[in-house]
């Protein structure tokens, strides 16, 4: 997913296109007003729902899966159905196909997969090829310009508001009833599957931990900045008071200063500060 203004291409970005690789965190930088976002969601739950999306006639047969300027051939990447489709497909059958896209799609789709010969798993060790996806993966993720979590839709919202200067018109839900959630999984099938998208489950780990202390970080820093901004209005009003200047209506106390207490701000309010959904400012958080 990205967020682009008309007429902002570069040259960089043209080659990523051109090419199918991964727009790097270098070449974002150069970019200008072009950012990347993406969701990360619960490994477990994500699988879960692409089975459900399978099992329902959905496919993927018109993505070219490009890498290094061409796609994979069918010995690098074969098929785990014959037909237009795979519906009705079982959980088993679908988690014992080994060329399952499914199986860590998040750490694959953030990625650089040029970096490991694309598709061609004979390109070299499994351990090895791991390694260089999972660090790529984490690397983009960490130089995108945001990204939020599924499991986290307030603080997500938080973020995204801030880092981006914009305001939803209403509150991010946190919708926990999904297909995923109602499908009754046994201890040893969630083992196999957290098998299967090991990758995805460290992604998971490191996004989470990550974006957890951004939002404390961007928390902190703004209560900071709103007892900065009382601080700096109660000294203005000493300074008004020491000079016998009348103060402006809206610093006034008593009955007619729209329920303010004398000398401060009302109680349990942040100020001119605008409020969404849990008493956050406007201040944008940029990573």
């Amino acid at each position: 997913m990205y967020l682009q203004p008309a007429n902002t291409r570069s040259k960089c970005q043209d080659a990523a296109a051109a090419t199918g690789a991964v727009i790097t965190a270098s070449c974002l930088t150069h970019i200008g007003n072009f950012y990347y976002i993406t969701m990360l969601r619960d490994p477990v739950s994500r699988y879960l729902s692409e089975w459900k999306h399978v099992q329902r006639g959905a496919t993927w047969k018109t993505a070219l899966h490009m890498c290094d300027g061409r796609s994979p051939t069918q010995d690098e990447l074969p098929t785990c159905y014959s037909g237009d489709d795979w519906s009705g497909v079982t959980l088993t059958e679908f988690m014992n196909c080994p060329s399952n896209l499914a199986n860590n799609r998040q750490v694959r789709m953030l990625a650089d997969l040029s970096l490991v010969g694309c598709y061609n798993l004979s390109s070299m060790n499994e351990s090895q090829r791991n390694h260089i996806l999972l660090s790529s993966a984490m690397s983009n993720l960490k130089n995108m310009a945001f990204y939020g979590l599924t499991e986290f839709q307030r603080k997500t919202q938080y973020l995204f508001e801030r880092t981006f200067s914009l305001r939803f018109i209403s509150a991010f839900m946190q919708i926990n009833s999904t297909r995923a959630a109602n499908v009754d999984l046994s201890e040893p099938v969630r083992r196999r599957i957290e098998e299967l998208n090991y990758l995805d489950v460290q992604l998971y780990d490191y996004a989470k931990d990550l974006f957890l202390q951004r939002f404390q970080f961007t928390r902190q820093r703004e209560h900071q900045e709103v007892r900065l901004k009382r601080r700096e209005e109660r000294r203005w009003l000493r300074e008004q008071k020491e000079q016998g200047r009348p103060w402006p209506a809206k610093h006034r106390g008593g009955g007619n200063g729209g329920g303010r207490r004398e000398g401060g701000l009302e109680k349990g309010t942040d100020g001119d500060f605008p409020t969404t959904t849990e008493d956050y400012t406007s201040q944008v958080a940029r990573w």
